[in-house]
């Protein structure tokens, strides 16, 4: 199975990056454009059928490496492979 796991600042963080990122869209011209958050998907396959044992192992993943729960939030997406 292919689980991606999308990781972003938590609304309460500030997210400099985003910040950068929504001033140089805008730069070009594209003023429409705000509230800008940048984050990180990471991909990856696992054995196994989409149980819920499978989930808390994937969700095990993500709080405890794929994301700092401090300050992170995630949500993951399996696809059948």
């Amino acid at each position: 199975m292919k689980v991606t796991v999308f990781v972003s600042p938590k609304t309460t963080v500030l997210d400099p990056q985003g910040a950068a990122v929504e001033q140089a869209i805008k730069s070009l011209g594209h003023q429409t454009v705000g509230a800008v958050r940048v984050g990180k998907t990471v991909t990856f396959e696992i054995d196994g059928e989409d149980t819920p044992e499978m989930r808390a192992q994937v969700d095990q993943l993500c709080d405890g490496l794929l994301s700092n729960p401090v300050i992170e939030d995630y949500r993951f997406e399996i696809e059948a492979g």
